[in-house]
């Protein structure tokens, strides 16, 4: 029983493994691959950027022909830039086409220490800012994304718009209304509402034609602008614990998330949606709730390295139709955040891929956060929290290894049982009694070789669920532990925990009390050494949680031989 336990466990986390190092989105492949991109389309959908020459052939709204040169009946007369500082974050927008330049975090970092910018650096031009337009003219796409639309902030105060302005909006909510009209006709306003406390942008676009209502395709872009999507990707010797950007929506409850190596460009998916965008390990983008139904456009996107010798950028950009005109559209813009997430829509939360255990990782992840406001350090926080889970498993485990001794006090009746049946093949009736003589051999002495293993399956949930929890919450991202180790969720650049997590495991299977014969066991010490490969590239916080939890185990297990004492095997009958 207990070797069919240790292989189950063995390779659930031989799965987990495989999971990071082949099922995780492999480097960019086929519809990706930099200068084979779609032609570009009528309605100016976005398709692959590419290196050099290719990138000027990709299709962006910025792409398409440039503006009739007739002066606009209404527009601005040079270029402006409009910040909005939040208390979260710190947007630049731009008069020309109405976009967004820059989206900073201000609690977040990048590779380099600096806030974070969500919106991609380094994109080769041209290249699709959120919030662009385009409908079926070319033409019309061109003015609605380049043209100088005429801007105005709107707080409890006028405010003044200046070639640069920054708005304070900490205290209030800011709305940015931009306006524009062409000499033919086409005329455009745009408004962003900016909440001081949110990373919520609510989007208006109200186009008209000659007096009549048009209603306008909302592109993205490439996104999102972290550090991830310019990681190389992991393999079987180095997995990668993180994932790029892809195409993430919910309908009807369920959450569906596909690779870029999986997306055809310009691939189309029909709403209704609960909430539809792109995400990646950390962060993400989407429309939350559209009052009306939309359907969503998704390209894979590759741009060249940043440097030499570098991988390239990998984006996914999307782009939406909605059925009506966008009315006050929400568009979530930043963290993974768990609480944030919740607050604007429970359903939302399922973003965070916590996978079958999100029942489980959810409390714990609230847990952490709870340990984590009295001790201040996430790394401290894991190790505590990790005691206070082990604390109530205890009895269970406890109880597991009194029946193992028990069972182990056994072996020497049962291999007589076993060697006297040997001689017998599987299929013979004889081997039947075997089974028989061995169930009243438990009998008679009291034990259930199911209560070995039944309480240690109980720990499972608990320990996938703290891995899962781990690997994907943002707020260990970042965050400083002390000495070396200065990114929780970067694996141990000195390998010095993986290590000590393996010895640790090692000495722990040493001293557990088995039923497999000398040579089962040998092969079993073999997971010691498996899992510190394992976790070499693991995040260090969860390392850190493994680490603890064999700690703790090694020390009930001596706590357990000594209240038991010294087994005693029973006489060979």
């Amino acid at each position: 029983m207990e070797r069919r336990v240790l292989l189950a466990i063995s390779l659930s986390f031989l799965v987990l493994f495989l999971y990071q190092a082949l099922i995780v989105p492999p480097p960019p492949a086929g519809n990706e691959t930099p200068g084979q991109g779609p032609s570009p389309s009528a309605t100016g959908a976005p398709a692959a950027v590419a290196p050099g020459a290719a990138a000027a052939a990709a299709a962006t709204p910025a792409a398409t022909p440039e503006p009739s040169a007739a002066a606009p009946a209404v527009a601005d007369a040079s270029e402006r830039v409009i910040a909005i500082e939040t208390a979260l974050v710190r947007a630049e927008f731009s008069n020309r086409g109405a976009h967004i330049l820059r989206w900073v975090l201000k609690r977040f970092r990048n590779e380099r220490g600096e806030p974070l910018d969500l919106i991609p650096a380094g994109v080769p031009a041209p290249r699709v800012l959120p919030f662009a337009l385009s409908t079926e003219s070319a033409e019309e796409t061109a003015a609605l994304n380049a043209g100088l639309y005429r801007v105005s902030v709107r707080q409890q105060e006028p405010v003044s718009v200046a070639r640069h302005t920054t708005v304070d909006a900490t205290g209030q909510a800011v709305t940015l209304v931009f306006e524009f009209e062409t000499a033919e006709g086409l005329r455009v306003e745009k408004t962003f509402g900016i909440e001081p406390t949110s990373y919520v942008v609510t989007f208006t676009a109200r186009v008209t034609r000659a007096g009549q209502p048009v209603n306008p395709r909302v592109d993205w872009g490439p996104g999102l602008g972290d550090e991830i999507a310019r990681m190389a990707p992991g393999g079987f010797l180095s997995p990668s614990y993180s994932y790029p950007a892809q195409a993430i929506y919910s309908q009807a409850g369920d959450v569906t998330r596909v690779t870029p190596a999986s997306l055809v460009p310009g691939q189309s998916v029909p709403g209704p949606f609960r909430w539809v965008g792109i995400d990646d390990h950390y962060f993400i983008s989407a429309f939350i709730e559209p009052t009306v139904p939309a359907t969503v456009e998704y390209t894979p996107i590759v741009v060249p390295p940043a440097a030499p010798g570098d991988p390239p950028g990998r984006y996914v950009a999307y782009a939406a139709r909605f059925a009506a005109p966008p009315e006050n559209v929400r568009v979530y813009f930043g963290p993974k955040e768990f609480d944030s997430l919740r607050g604007i829509d429970p359903d939302f939360t399922k973003a965070i891929h916590f996978g079958i255990f999100a029942w489980l990782a959810a409390p714990l992840l609230d847990a952490l956060k709870w340990v984590h406001g009295f001790v201040g350090n996430w790394g401290w926080a894991i190790i505590v929290l990790t005691v206070l889970i082990n604390i109530p498993l205890l009895p269970l485990r406890h109880k597991s290894v009194v029946s193992m001794r028990r069972m182990q006090e056994l072996q020497p009746q049962m291999k007589a049982i076993q060697d006297r049946y040997k001689k017998y093949k599987i299929t013979d009736p004889e081997r039947q009694k075997m089974n028989q003589e061995v169930m009243e051999l438990y009998r008679a002495k009291g034990v259930n070789p199911a209560s070995g293993c039944l309480p240690m399956l109980l720990t499972l949930p608990f320990l996938f669920a703290f891995y899962s929890m781990l690997s994907q919450a943002i707020e260990i991202r970042g965050a400083d532990f002390g000495g070396w180790i200065t990114d929780l969720s970067e694996h141990d650049p000195l390998y010095i925990t993986p290590i000590l997590m393996g010895l640790t495991m090692f000495w722990q299977q040493r001293i557990t009390p088995s039923t497999a014969d000398p040579t089962q066991q040998k092969v079993m010490m073999i997971m010691p050494f498996m899992f510190t490969f394992m976790f070499l590239w693991a995040p260090s916080g969860l390392v850190i949680y493994w680490f603890v939890s064999n700690l703790f185990a090694i020390g009930q297990q001596y706590f357990t031989n000594f209240w038991l004492g010294t087994p005693v095997p029973v006489k060979k009958s």
